[in-house]
């Protein structure tokens, strides 16, 4: 399975993650593109419990860097839940 870099910024305040993503989560996400918190997590959430399935389905156990790609989303979402609608701008794909 080819991985991803995600350069993303999340406002109010501005902060940049870099992660590392399974190819699925590209299916879900535009170059340039801002989306509410809440909704980058939700597609996040699809996006790599597809991939974990996958692995699931064809090895007999689920993706643990899948999960634990979520659960670091999940991690960093929550610094920011409280903000007065923080955004997520989707700022590129480095395929690695």
């Amino acid at each position: 399975m080819r991985r991803f870099a995600i350069n993303c910024l999340i406002s109010r305040p501005i902060e940049i993650l870099r992660n590392v993503c399974v190819r699925p989560i590209l299916d879900y996400f535009t170059h340039n593109s801002e989306y509410k918190l809440e909704d980058f997590v939700m597609r996040s959430h699809t996006a790599l419990n597809i991939a974990s399935d996958r692995v699931l389905a064809k090895y007999g156990m689920p993706c643990g860097k899948a999960l634990g790609q979520l659960r670091q989303i999940e991690i960093a979402a929550l610094a920011y839940q409280n903000f007065p609608e923080p955004k997520v701008q989707f700022i590129q794909f480095i395929e690695s």
